[in-house]
């Protein structure tokens, strides 16, 4: 199994409107079959703690049955149609993958 998860950073000046459109664009991954499950979130209601970061806008996570499964899921064109119509919306992207 291989985690990937992508913390996303929005530019401040995004509208309300832009930024829904950026979450549609995150959910729209989920139509991606390689992928075993996609979750999309943003920072939880959680107490503050030393540990705890906020201050990314959204979360990605999903779930690949392998590496030869990640790099088709990065290949995927509504992978690359997301980042195409969406990379200009954010400021900073973080990138974890775990095995």
């Amino acid at each position: 199994m291989l985690v990937h998860t992508v913390f996303f950073w929005l530019r401040k000046d995004l509208d309300g409107a832009q930024i829904t459109e950026f979450r549609m664009g995150l959910e729209s991954l989920k139509t991606i079959d390689v992928a075993d499950a996609v979750y999309v979130g943003s920072p939880a209601h959680t107490a503050e703690r030393p540990v705890l970061d906020t201050s990314y806008d959204f979360c990605l996570t999903v779930i690949l049955k392998d590496v030869a499964a990640h790099d088709a899921y990065q290949a995927h064109e509504t992978h690359q149609a997301f980042i195409a119509a969406h990379k200009e919306q954010w400021k900073k992207v973080k990138v974890y993958d775990a095995e």
